[in-house]
């Protein structure tokens, strides 16, 4: 694996963008341009957009845009963050009630700069989410708290729907790639989760400079940790200053990796060059729904 920063690698012509600018995509747009709504669906240029608005599903992000941490493929601001905002868990669920979502995702920075990790924080907004916006399934796409069991049970007992935590590559690349976080660690985040009755979520990026023999390595790693569902995606570099990219995995490598997860036992699997962790969010809830 090289560390040449300055490769680039052309992109294939099956990573287009398919529009789905229908109605209700439009109407969740002009919401949000009317009402000032901060979703990562928009500042992330998530290339899932308005497929998932037409789905009435969004992700937001919570505690600021200032990570502690650097990981090598994210493109999040890197730095002292700011305090943060009492009223944020409000605003996030007065905009989901405005944006009339059925689904919704929401992530954050990592905040090792507070003593809680952002915990409290996370279970604020779940609450306010869930007061507001009662018929609306709630997945919350959480950073590792350093696997500290007591940050980790103040999220869970706000009662999210879905506890997702992303391992994002293969154990050889997390040193490499990942900042602070740690593939063990996270295997026993979502395991804990799971052994709490929380359907834990995971997604993996491929072409970092992994094999598919370690991808499929990864899937049974989290299937061991009681994982019920997953993601896989292509990585795509967010500039030149990033991990670059070493393969691009056509869309066909893609449908293997969904066939070999669900015969491993997932519950449900999204696998496809363009997704991301909470692509579909929506139809994973609903899976697990029927499952009950």
């Amino acid at each position: 694996m090289s560390n040449d920063y300055g490769k680039v690698t052309r992109k294939p012509s099956w990573l287009k963008i398919k529009l789905h600018e229908n109605s209700e995509y439009a109407e969740v747009a002009a919401l949000v341009k009317e009402n000032n709504l901060h979703t990562i669906c928009s500042s992330g240029k998530c290339p899932n957009q308005a497929e998932c608005w037409s789905r009435r599903t969004a992700t937001f992000m919570i505690l600021g845009d200032i990570c502690t941490r650097s990981c090598k493929f994210c493109a999040t601001a890197t730095g002292k963050p700011l305090p943060v905002d009492p009223n944020e868990p409000r605003k996030v669920a007065n905009s989901i009630k405005v944006m009339g979502l059925r689904h919704c995702v929401i992530t954050s920075v990592d905040r090792d700069d507070l003593p809680d990790g952002g915990a409290n924080a996370w279970a604020e907004t779940v609450k306010a989410i869930r007061k507001t916006n009662p018929d609306v399934t709630i997945e919350v796409l959480l950073p590792d708290f350093d696997n500290k069991h007591d940050l980790i049970d103040i999220v869970l007992e706000s009662k999210p729907d879905i506890i997702g935590h992303n391992i994002e590559t293969v154990r050889r690349l997390t040193p490499q790639v990942r900042s602070r976080a740690q593939y063990d660690r996270s295997l026993q985040v979502l395991e804990y989760v799971a052994s709490k009755g929380f359907a834990a979520k995971s997604a993996i990026m491929v072409g970092l400079g992994e094999t598919d023999e370690e991808i499929y390595e990864t899937l049974g790693d989290l299937k061991k940790a009681k994982c019920s569902i997953v993601t896989l995606g292509q990585y795509l570099r967010p500039t030149m200053k990033h991990w670059p990219v070493e393969r691009y995995v056509h869309p066909d490598v893609f449908d293997q990796y969904k066939q070999r997860a669900l015969e491993m036992g997932f519950d449900f699997v999204e696998s496809a060059p363009l997704v991301r962790s909470s692509y579909m969010a929506d139809r994973a809830a609903g899976c697990l729904k029927n499952k009950k």
